[in-house]
């Protein structure tokens, strides 16, 4: 028994010797993009790499990049809930101040408006005439010839009619003023930036209806090493460069010097503001801002 058991102990460590060693084989390099692919991603990073690049030449002028930005941008909502019956713009169109975006729909407005202006007239009258009854009733009353009590009710007419006069007014002021509201108008100058609604669409209260950008002035933003917090100061002149007009400088200067330090990036925030008379340059716009750092 023991031989046996030891013949077949023997045989299993020969079988095992035996067998082939398992190999692991790790890549170390990931495959390569298709050619298209390669192209949009090293786009990508060089964009990237562009927009928060901050070099300075030997000349002591820093170069960074930036992007513009609306100093205002006004949400343009509607007073009273109302079906838009006009539309005076579209998204892109240049608006001054005060001037019309849109118009609700008036016709029942303008009816009350009607009534209220004809309750105000009755309501006067009936006033004129409880005023020239009371003094009618002074002139006797001081001549003892009517009583006391004929005079109080008189002057009483009187107040309750001068009340009635002034609600009537108050209802008429209102009716004035929902029609006022029914023309929603730009309350700066700028661009509209967002259309949100159109002719027969209703707007409840306060519904935004359009969103207007102002875009002079505007501003840009950058971040620069802190070593150049002593030397960059407010009302500095700053020159911008965009692609959309290659060769064109812009002018603007330092609105903004930023005195928190960003301990990621140990830089802090330029805040610059251009005039953009001409609406060349629009929010959003990337831009590469050369300034001097002496």
């Amino acid at each position: 028994m023991k031989r046996i058991i030891m013949t077949l102990v023997l045989a299993l460590a020969v079988a095992c010797a035996k067998k082939e060693p398992v190999t692991w084989t790790v890549s170390a390099e990931a495959p390569a993009l298709p050619a298209d692919v390669q192209q949009v991603a090293t786009a990508a990073t060089t964009t990237e790499a562009e927009q928060t690049s901050i070099v300075t030449d030997i000349g002591g002028t820093v170069i960074a990049t930036g992007e513009f930005v609306s100093p205002v941008r006004s949400e343009l909502a509607s007073k009273l809930p109302g079906r838009v019956a006009k539309m005076y713009v579209d998204e892109g169109d240049h608006v001054s101040k005060g001037s019309p975006v849109l118009e609700l729909e008036t016709d029942y407005t303008r009816l009350n408006l009607q009534r209220a202006d004809a309750d105000t007239a009755r309501a006067k009258a009936m006033a004129d005439d409880a005023r020239h009854d009371l003094e009618r009733k002074k002139e006797l009353i001081a001549k003892d010839s009517i009583p006391r009590a004929t005079y109080d009710r008189s002057e009483a007419n009187y107040q309750s009619a001068l009340a009635a006069m002034q609600s009537a007014q108050a209802q008429a002021a209102m009716f004035r003023q929902q029609l006022s509201d029914s023309t929603l108008r730009s309350p700066i100058e700028g661009v509209i930036e967002d259309k949100r609604t159109d002719v027969g669409q209703r707007l409840q209260d306060n519904t935004v209806a359009a969103v207007i950008a102002q875009i002079s002035p505007l501003k840009l933003r950058f971040r620069v090493p802190e070593r150049y917090l002593a030397t960059i100061r407010k009302g500095q002149p700053v020159k911008a460069t965009v692609d959309p007009y290659p060769g064109q400088v812009f002018e603007g200067r330092v609105s903004v010097v930023g005195g928190v330090i960003d301990p990621a990036t140990r830089s802090f925030i330029v805040e610059t503001e251009f005039v953009n008379r001409d609406g060349k340059l629009k929010p959003g716009l990337f831009a590469r801002v050369e300034m001097s750092a002496r």
